[in-house]
C-alpha cells in the first residue's frame, strides 16, 4: 500500500512514518507537511530512498493535497495546530488548518478513490465532563478552538464516509507524552520531566485535580498504523485511544514525575489559573480492536529522562 501521512514531520508522524516504512504491508510513504512546525530533521530515524517521498505543502492549499495524494490508498491525517490552550489567540489560523484544512484532505481523497482515511481527533473534545467514565457516546463539549476543529473534523468525516467516498474512522487521542525525533514540550509529561532535570519547580494550573488520559506518543502511532491498515478491526467511526490505567489527575503526574526522577522539586499550584478540561475516559471499544498499549506512564517518564541524559537505548525500542 502507498500511505500518505499528513503533518508526518510532527511529533506523531516522526515515530509513524518509519513505523509505517517497517511494515510489509506498505510500499510507499508520502509525507506532507507545511514545516511550519515541524522539521526533516525529525524523519531521522525514517528510511530516506524510493520509498519517501516528501511534499512540502500546507493542507490550506488544496493544490498541495492534491499533488500528495496522487496514486495513495491510504491516508493518516495528523496535520493541525496543536495546542489546544494556546489555540484561544489563533482562532481564525485554526479553523483554517485544522478545519478547512480536513475538508480538503478528505476532498482529495475522495477524488482520487482512496481506500481509508484515519483522522487524528482528540479526547480533548469532551471539555469538562462531570462522568469519569466517558466514552465515545458522551456529548462533546470543546472548550477551546483547537477541539471546536475536531469535533468540526468528525463531523465532516462522518459525512464522506455516510456517501461512501472512503471508509474512515477518527482516533480521540489521549494526551501525547514520551520520547520522539519531533517531541513536544508544551505537553504535560514532557514539559514536567524537563523543569524536574533542570532544576525548576513543577508548576500546576488550578489545584491539579483536573484529569486527563494519557498515552504514549509510540503506542499512539501504533493506533494509527493499525487503524489505517486493518480497517476490519477497526470499523467504528470513532475511538477513544489510551487506556483506563492512563487516566490521572494532573497532580498525581507531577508526584510520579517526582518520584521516578528521585528528586523534592516543589510543585508550584496556580489556582486563580484555568486547569483547561477535565476527562476520565473509557476505552473499552478500543479494546474490541484487539490494541493495547505498550508503556505505562512510569516507565514514560523514565525513558524520557533517559534520554535526556544520554544513558537511553536505541529510540526505536519499545519496553
Amino acid at each position: 500500500m502507498h500511505v500518505l501521512v499528513t503533518g508526518g514531520c510532527g511529533y506523531i508522524g516522526s515515530v509513524l512514518v518509519p513505523r509505517l516504512q517497517a511494515d510489509a504491508r506498505v510500499s510507499r510513504v508520502t509525507v506532507l507537511d507545511s514545516l511550519a512546525s515541524g522539521s526533516p530533521r525529525n524523519l531521522l530515524d525514517a528510511r530516506l530512498d524510493d520509498g519517501l517521498r516528501f511534499v512540502r505543502g500546507d493542507v490550506r492549499n488544496y493544490g498541495d493535497v492534491e499533488q500528495a495524494m496522487r496514486d495513495v490508498d491510504r491516508v493518516i491525517h495528523l496535520a493541525a495546530i496543536t495546542g489546544a490552550a494556546s489555540t484561544h489567540d489563533r482562532r481564525d489560523e485554526t479553523h483554517a488548518v485544522n478545519r478547512d484544512g480536513t475538508e480538503n484532505v478528505f476532498t482529495a481523497a475522495e477524488k482520487f478513490a482512496v481506500d481509508r482515511v484515519v483522522f487524528a481527533s482528540s479526547c480533548n473534545n469532551y471539555g469538562r465532563a462531570a462522568a469519569t467514565d466517558i466514552d465515545e457516546t458522551t456529548e462533546q463539549n470543546p472548550l477551546n478552538p483547537y477541539a471546536e476543529t475536531k469535533v468540526a473534523g468528525e463531523r465532516l468525516l462522518e459525512t464522506y464516509v455516510d456517501r461512501d467516498a472512503f471508509t474512515g474512522t477518527a482516533l480521540r487521542m489521549s494526551t501525547n507524552y514520551g520520547y520522539a525525533p519531533g517531541i513536544r514540550f508544551n505537553l504535560v509529561v514532557n514539559h514536567f520531566v524537563f523543569r524536574a532535570l533542570t532544576d525548576r519547580p513543577l508548576t500546576v494550573y488550578g489545584d491539579g485535580s483536573n484529569w486527563r488520559p494519557f498515552v504514549h506518543v509510540r503506542d499512539a502511532a501504533r493506533a494509527y498504523l493499525q487503524a489505517a491498515l486493518d480497517p476490519d478491526a477497526w470499523d467504528a467511526r470513532v475511538y477513544n485511544v489510551g487506556s483506563a490505567e492512563g487516566n490521572y489527575r494532573i497532580e498525581t503526574i507531577a508526584a510520579l514525575v517526582r518520584k521516578e526522577l528521585d528528586t523534592d522539586l516543589a510543585v508550584t499550584y496556580m489556582e486563580d489559573e484555568d486547569p483547561g478540561p477535565s476527562y476520565h475516559v473509557n476505552f473499552e471499544r478500543l479494546a474490541e480492536t484487539g490494541f493495547e498499549p505498550e508503556w505505562t506512564l512510569r516507565e514514560g517518564i523514565r525513558d524520557l529522562a533517559d534520554r535526556f541524559r544520554d544513558d537511553a537505548p536505541p529510540h526505536d525500542e519499545d519496553p
